[in-house]
């Protein structure tokens, strides 16, 4: 810091008090009894005010310029206009101690020895206040730290809070006056030492601003400025401007400054990391080199180490500490050494503070810098007033001399290989010199400052003249706008120094990568753009490199830029290079050719005899026509060959109707056909193909296909039928369905039977026409595949709840099983699956109205009908359950039928089985409810419901342990398909020797039989009439054999059947007979009906019976076939007793 005098004057009298207007331009002083007004820039008295009649001793001017006030020991305040005019005069009791404007309300406080007074503008008159002291001071700051200096010699700092900041600061004067100093980094201090002295906002003293001659009593700075004002005891009136000098330090990437005068921050120039190091001192020095850092203060120079030699590592730590006072121009740290500068003399000293040597110059020092070298032995390069320059090792007495100029030497620098050595002399030139020959290789105006690029040898940069110089080798200077000083180059970064701050800037270093580019010098330019250069230079520099064939620089160029493209190209010559090829104007021309430089390539091409290749750059590029034009009247192949290329062409850029024509002229019929059925043009297609030899097999083939494709069947067919492909025509006539030409061509051709019969059998069984289905497999001979597609049907209906369908379903595999079964090979496993197919059939029919009742909300069934086919279920459910039947949803409408027809002891059976299963929450309640309703029912059932067998009339429990069958014959029940009650029907056999055609044969005879006699007799009188019924015979009269048949061992465990003669069967009458006539291999089942006069209907397919009010039920349930058969097969039905 150094203080300057600007301006200097002398009053009459003490000078009490300053004031600054707030724009700086003038000055207002309290001296004696006037103010004087002084212009601050050049100490011009402007004019003296006149107004207080004693001394004045305190002066302030508002925030806003517009007015100032002055107190005076005559007990008066006055204000005065920015124009120098007094405008108001009030007066206190006392001398006036001091005046204060608020700065954002401008009100004026005044104080006098016992009161003080509040003015504003707005204000006519002034409000006062008592003190009960003397008032010495007010002010209004906007800092938040308090200074304090009194006449015990103190300085002291407080927060507003009244808690004081630190330790009190011995001063060793009496201070009359403090003020702080910009922004409140800085404390002006003044008093009885007759100087006034900058200290720290910590207190710590940085230097004097000025000696005078007598006591300090006021000292104020200019607003918005580093100028000082300082007013004396003896009239004095110094101006002074105060400079900052830049105490910093470079080395590399690390640089080091001075920061609020008493902190040291060193930069990390690349990463921008800072780290501060408090010195509590006033630093006058910085030096850094590689780990070390070296700081000079007042009374001691202090040695920093890094913690480690990692280079981004930013922590340092006290290493040295030499406490001695040294006056210095320079200072220089080594690794194991410090080197003061002292005019024309250079010291070395230890870490210790032992000088080790000392070197004594001719000229003074204006420059030194340590250039590198190993620990203890650094070199350091020295530039003299008188141009001489030198190179020191700190381990050496004797000072080599590298050369000696004309002019002053300002700044140095050399070369990263120790080669070269930049000058910038006092002319501002900078001057390159070799240093090994000392010849001046080239030299440049307007420099200030010189760094080499530590990366690179040829590159150095100056700034000077508000630019920046960027020089390689000795090609002209690049320039660009900078403001500041270069103080080093690394790679792209240029450091720059501006101001107090230091700055790296990102220079792209394309210019001199151009200057080396244009002289072919590929590998330097190379080089170059190493140091940083933008993505688009790079590519230049690569295809330069290229067309050079300078095929290393090249690849490392393009792998810069990830240019996968031309890396193949560079490989691929690299390759041909190994393999032998040496013909440069090929590679060129391949490498034109990549950059888009056709017709020169071609050349190239055809100058190297490789015509081929440039015409198939051409048509790859779609050129036609400069392809044809390269080719002339050349081979027909190679005419043939690029319109097949321009045809492809064509069809790339979505041009088909020219494709194709260039195709067919071309012969490429295959491509042709493709695109126009691509694009379904079947006028084209018809026409190829009728022009197709039918010996051009393939082409034909194509157009069939998409002539099928297309939906133009019959156009397919004459294309099949040119070439006699008669296995794809009958593959046609399947896939369109055209079921009579395909049978047709089956009738002349009979070894297609199963391509026509296997796809039509598939197709019927897809659209539900099951039996037309299974008549085409069996005709096709695949049985095996009827049987597994109505298997799959069936787990569907089964899987998806329609259990109806299920029933259908599984009765048409039972009669498939049983088509299957007249196989002698395959008889007993056939009908095994015939019978439990048939069974399931049965139960599923029969589950179909359960699950309805269940699921649904309304019941199609009579509670007896639902009673009835409950207890079938639960007969027949004795081993396992079938897929998808509940025994839960079984058990539970048996439940809630039973207890609704009186049948209370099975439905309390019901109830009880349902406590064990697991039932759907829904019929929870249900269930719960009615297990407890039905214990206050009689445990018995209705007599009503009880079944009876028709054979031995007896009555069988509700509940049967052996099944369907009668508990003391075991003759099987037969029941309705509808109402599922108990038919009048017996079963009978025919005795050994009888075929089925006799048996019919002999029912059909129809013998005479007695017929009972029921005669209504009428007696009149003349009160009434009646009618007397006389009945002579019983309903079965025992002159019925079939009758006497139907004895058997009573209590027997065995089932007897009935087995009838041939003179039982003539003793028939044909309605009393049923007959299933079942295929073979089964024999045909013979019922006689016990009740002639009730009529029973069966279905002659599925041979189901029902009595005739049941069949009303059926006919209501609507079903996919409008038929009268449970299992919906159509047909007439054979009834009898009608």
């Amino acid at each position: 810091m150094r203080a300057v005098l600007t301006w200097r004057d002398k009053a009459e009298q003490c000078v009490y008090d300053l004031a600054f207007k707030p724009d700086g331009t003038q000055l207002i002083l309290a001296a004696g009894n006037r103010l004087l007004v002084y212009d601050t820039s050049d100490g011009t008295l402007l004019q003296p005010l006149k107004g207080h009649k004693d001394t004045v001793y305190c002066v302030a001017y508002a925030k806003d310029g517009k007015r100032f006030a002055s107190g005076s020991a005559d007990k008066s305040v006055i204000i005065w206009t920015s124009k120098l005019e007094g405008i108001l005069k009030y007066t206190h009791n006392d001398s006036i101690q001091c005046v204060s404007y608020n700065p954002v309300t401008h009100q004026l406080a005044s104080c006098s020895s016992s009161d003080f007074g509040l003015w504003s503008p707005e204000q006519k008159s002034v409000s006062k206040h008592k003190s009960s002291s003397k008032i010495t001071c007010c002010r209004e700051e906007h800092n938040d730290i308090l200074a304090v200096a009194d006449w015990g010699q103190k300085l002291s700092f407080y927060q507003l809070s009244g808690k004081q900041i630190g330790k009190d600061r011995s001063l060793n004067f009496d201070p009359c006056c403090l003020s702080y100093f910009t922004k409140g980094e800085y404390i002006l201090l003044g008093g009885s030492d007759k100087q006034v002295s900058l200290f720290t906002k910590d207190g710590v003293r940085l230097g004097t601003v000025g000696e005078q001659n007598s006591w300090v009593w006021t000292c104020k700075v200019k607003p918005d400025s580093n100028y000082v004002v300082v007013g004396c005891q003896d009239g004095t009136i110094s101006f002074y401007q105060l400079i900052f000098s830049t105490v910093h330090g470079l080395y590399k990437d690390r640089y080091a400054y001075r920061d609020s005068m008493t902190d040291v921050i060193v930069q990390h120039l690349i990463t921008e990391q800072k780290v501060r190091i408090k010195c509590k001192e006033l630093v006058k020095k910085i030096a850094i080199y590689k780990n070390r850092l070296a700081v000079q203060l007042p009374e001691k120079i202090l040695i920093h180490e890094l913690y480690s030699d990692d280079s981004l590592d930013m922590r340092y730590r006290m290493k040295e500490k030499i406490v001695r006072k040294f006056e210095c121009n320079l200072l220089v740290v080594c690794a194991d050494h410090i080197i003061l500068c002292q005019e024309k003399r250079l010291q070395c000293l230890s870490f210790s503070g032992v000088k080790e040597r000392e070197w004594q110059m001719e000229s003074l020092i204006r420059y030194i810098k340590v250039i590198g070298g190993p620990p203890g032995r650094e070199g350091l390069l020295v530039g003299l007033k008188n141009g001489q320059i030198l190179k020191i090792f700190v381990d050496s007495l004797f000072a080599i001399v590298l050369l000696k100029q004309a002019t002053a030497v300002r700044c140095l620098d050399m070369s990263a290989s120790r080669n070269k050595l930049a000058v910038v002399d006092e002319n501002d030139t900078c001057l390159v010199y070799d240093i090994h020959t000392k010849e001046l290789l080239f030299q440049e105006p307007n420099a200030n400052s010189v760094a080499w690029n530590t990366q690179c040898e040829d590159m150095l940069c100056f700034s000077g003249g508000g630019y920046l110089n960027i020089k390689a080798s000795t090609f002209p200077v690049h320039q660009q706008k900078l403001q500041g000083f270069v103080v080093g180059y690394n790679g792209s970064r240029i450091f720059c120094l501006h101001a107090f701050s230091m700055s790296a800037v990102e220079v792209p270093q394309s210019a001199p990568m151009y200057q080396y580019l244009d002289r072919k010098m590929f590998r330097e330019a190379y080089q170059i753009a190493c140091l940083g250069v933008t993505d688009t230079d790079w590519r230049e520099l690569a295809m330069e490199a290229l067309e050079g064939l300078e095929f290393e620089t090249a690849k490392k160029a393009f792998t810069r830029v990830q240019d996968l493209r031309y890396l193949e190209l560079i490989n691929s010559i690299e390759e041909r290079k190994k393999r032998g090829e040496t013909n440069n104007d090929l590679f060129l021309a391949d490498v034109f050719s990549y950059q888009g430089k056709f017709h020169e390539a071609a050349r190239l091409y055809k100058r190297s005899g490789h015509e081929n290749l440039a015409l198939d750059m051409y048509t790859d590029l779609r050129m036609f026509e400069y392809a044809k034009d390269f080719l002339g009247s050349g081979d027909p192949k190679e005419t043939k060959m690029l319109i097949t290329k321009q045809a492809d062409w064509a069809r790339n850029i979505n041009e088909p109707k020219a494709a194709v024509e260039m195709y067919i002229s071309a012969g490429e019929h295959g491509k042709a056909i493709e695109i126009s059925g691509d694009h379904g043009w079947v006028d084209t297609l018809i026409d190829i193909a009728r022009k197709l030899d039918k010996a051009e097999r393939e082409p034909l083939l194509m157009c069939a296909h998409y002539f099928k494709k297309l939906d133009n069947p019959g156009y397919a067919a004459e294309t099949y039928l040119k070439i006699g492909d008669l296995k794809s025509l009958v593959h046609l006539h399947v896939d369109t369905q055209r079921w009579d030409e395909a049978f047709a061509l089956g009738e002349k051709h009979p070894e297609f039977k199963d391509d026509i019969y296997v796809p039509y059998a598939q197709w019927l069984a897809e659209n539900d026409r099951f039996e037309e289905a299974q008549k085409a497999f069996h005709k096709a001979g695949r049985q095996g595949e009827a049987v597994r597609v109505l298997e799959q049907l069936t787990h569907n209906a089964v899987v998806e709840s329609r259990f109806n369908d299920a029933a259908y379903y599984y009765w048409m595999l039972s009669m498939q099983c049983l088509d299957i079964a007249q196989d002698p090979a395959q008889k007993d496993v056939m009908l095994g699956k015939f019978h439990h197919f048939q069974h399931l059939a049965e139960l599923y029919h029969g589950y179909h109205a359960i699950q309805r009742y269940t699921e649904e909300p309304f019941s199609f069934h009579l509670p007896e009908t639902l009673f009835n086919i409950s207890r079938f279920l639960l007969h027949s459910l004795t081993k396992d359950t079938p897929l998808g039947i509940s025994k839960a949803n079984t058990l539970f409408t048996l439940a809630k039928q039973s207890k609704a027809l009186g049948a209370y002891k099975l439905a309390r059976h019901a109830y009880d089985k349902l406590q064990g299963l697991h039932t759907p929450a829904r019929f929870q309640k249900s269930i719960e409810l009615g297990s407890l309703t039905i214990r206050s029912k009689p445990f018995q059932d209705s007599e009503e419901l009880v079944p009876l067998c028709y054979r031995c009339s007896t009555n069988n429990p509700l509940l049967n342990n052996l099944g369907n069958v009668c508990i003391n014959c075991r003759q099987p029940f037969v029941f309705s398909a509808s109402s599922y009650e108990v038919l009048h029907l017996v079963e009978f056999y025919l005795e050994e020797g009888i075929t089925d055609e006799e048996a019919v044969s002999l029912i059909d005879l129809e013998a005479p039989r007695h017929k009972r006699e029921n005669k209504w007799q009428e007696i009149a009188s003349n009160t009434s009439q009646t009618l007397r019924l006389d009945e002579t015979l019983d309903s079965m009269g025992d002159d019925d054999p079939f009758t006497a048949k139907l004895s058997f061992e009573q209590g027997g465990l065995e089932f007897v059947p009935v087995v009838v003669n041939r003179s039982v069967l003539r003793s028939m009458s044909r309605r009393d007979v049923l007959i299933k006539r079942w295929p073979p291999p089964l024999r045909w089942q013979y019922f006689r009906s016990l009740l002639p006069d009730a009529s029973i209907t069966m279905c002659p397919s599925c041979f189901q019976s029902s009595d005739k009010g049941g069949l009303d039920v059926v006919f209501l349930v609507p079903t996919h076939c409008q038929a009268t058969c449970p299992w919906k097969v159509s047909g007439p039905h054979q009834a009898w007793g009608c």
